[in-house]
């Protein structure tokens, strides 16, 4: 397995630091607001490396924190009239709403920054009795130019950034690059006792101590989007290296932006969409396979164009399990030989696995790992085509069937039935039918057809399919689908 590494900006072939167990430690969000699609890629890569380790034989400990102090909140609770923690609480709740529509699985542990405020004072007063920080008027800075490696995550030049620094003029600091370890709190904030007076944590100190809490000084992988590359990401390393002199995280993954009309998705550009309004248009299901659908560290241009091309994609998915089960309710032909079609097939089979796997250890490819699951449908379709028949073709299709749902557990896509992919897509569409309606009218059809009333069989047709359902006549039974595309 290789991982591409932001650290030495090279793919390496990952070794845990203990055999088989993999620590990884991912950045959650600052719970303030809704969540935008932008959370959601992050939250799914990570989601789908967890998964991966897993299937792949690694017992994984997984931590993704929550920020639940920080200025951001204590606006909020001010527009909201509200405290802070109660804006905290009620932004936690909707990102859990989010995630489980998601399928994103919850993490082994899930800390919050305000429940390690002694974690997070100790090291602060380790790095100042190392002469690595310094107090000024009860808030502490970290000094950068006393940490030698600054900038090695990053690749920037110190002498530059602290020429070009577009950082807040604070008298106070010593070099316009150093960072607020503790804050002094104003006025009516919330605040915790410290040695230096009352206040609270700086950002980058609280994931610096929940990772070392709950993973160790060093540990395996650390992570989150490409916009916490810097700072947030510098300063951790500089932080927890001055503190412990050991080295941090050994790998460090970083997913690529979501861009809107080629420009970064920010909520400073108003360019961005909430995940709660991109699932009242489109399936969950649909928003994890686009965001799978681009390797996690390239740009993902957002649209509803290329949702309805992701929404097609699985809905070529489910249709190629429906004409598998329909030619398993037929009689077996009682021949035993593969036929031509399935010996061909029977190679497909054999070389999918390998090529699914290949895919996900070249730095957790899902795009090709997606290719892969594609080619096999369509080969199953083309095998279907051929009018296989006899036992031996049924246990290569009922290999295709485990084969899919193997690979959809772990990229945790296509875990339904066709008919529930249907009733939610009915949902979303808002198409005006309950789940009762459509068979009622299906058996209406079937009346008048008997009846050989082909007028009103034919505008029952029309009437369901103006509504988005599409009716499929069968040997003994009419099946329906809603239209895609």
């Amino acid at each position: 397995m290789k991982i591409y590494n932001t650290l030495t900006g090279r793919k390496e072939e990952f070794v845990p630091l203990i055999p088989n167990k993999v620590k990884i430690y991912a950045c959650g969000v600052t719970v303030y607001d809704h969540c935008h699609i932008g959370h959601a890629r992050s939250a799914i890569v990570f989601d789908v490396i967890r998964r991966y380790m897993r299937y792949k034989g690694f017992d994984v400990k997984y931590v993704r924190n929550f920020t639940d102090i920080d200025d951001k909140i204590i606006n909020r609770a001010k527009q909201e009239g509200i405290t802070w923690d109660a804006v905290a609480k009620k932004y936690t709740a909707e990102y859990y709403k989010d995630m489980d529509r998601l399928g994103v699985g919850r993490a082994d542990v899930e800390p919050k920054a305000t429940e390690h405020i002694e974690e997070i004072i100790g090291i602060i007063k380790g790095l100042i009795e190392k002469g690595y920080a310094y107090e000024v008027d009860s808030s502490v800075y970290f000094s950068v130019a006393k940490f030698p490696g600054y900038g090695k995550l990053s690749k920037r030049d110190m002498e530059e950034m602290t020429a070009g620094a577009r950082v807040e003029v604070d008298e106070r600091k010593k070099n316009p690059l150093d960072f607020a370890l503790w804050k002094k709190s104003k006025e009516g904030e919330p605040s915790w006792e410290s040695p230096w007076g009352l206040g609270r944590p700086g950002w980058h100190i609280e994931c610096s101590a929940m990772s070392i809490k709950h993973l160790g000084e060093s540990f395996d992988i650390h992570g989150g989007g490409a916009d916490l590359l810097f700072p947030h990401h510098e300063n951790e390393i500089a932080q927890s290296e001055a503190f412990t002199g050991r080295p941090f995280a050994r790998y460090w993954v970083h997913n690529g932006f979501i861009t809107i009309d080629k420009e970064k998705m920010s909520k400073s550009l108003g360019n961005f969409f909430t995940i709660k309004e991109v699932l009242d248009k489109f399936d969950p299901e649909v928003v994890r396979f686009f965001l799978l659908s681009t390797h996690y560290r390239s740009p993902v241009e957002f649209s509803d164009e290329q949702l309805r091309e992701a929404e097609s994609s699985i809905d070529r998915y489910y249709s190629t399990i429906v004409r598998i089960n329909d030619f398993f309710e037929k009689e077996d032909s009682g021949k035993e030989e593969f036929s031509n079609a399935g010996e061909i097939f029977e190679g497909l089979l054999l070389s999918f696995q390998e090529k699914f796997k290949e895919a996900m250890d070249d730095d957790f490819n899902t795009a090709l790992a997606l290719g892969h699951i594609f080619e096999l449908i369509r080969e199953a379709n083309r095998f279907l085509d051929n009018k296989p028949s006899g036992s031996k073709d049924r246990e290569l299709l009922l290999k295709t069937k485990e084969l899919l749902r193997e690979t959809g557990i772990i990229l945790n896509i296509f875990g339904r039935t066709p008919y529930e992919w249907y009733l939610s897509l009915m949902k979303i569409r808002k198409i005006g039918l309950s789940e009762k309606d459509i068979p009622e009218k299906i058996r209406e059809r079937q009346a008048a057809r008997q009846r050989k009333d082909w007028h009103t069989a034919d505008a029952i047709r029309k009437e369901l399919e103006e509504k988005g359902i599409i009716l499929e006549d069968k040997k003994d039974r009419t099946d329906w689908k809603v239209k895609v595309g």
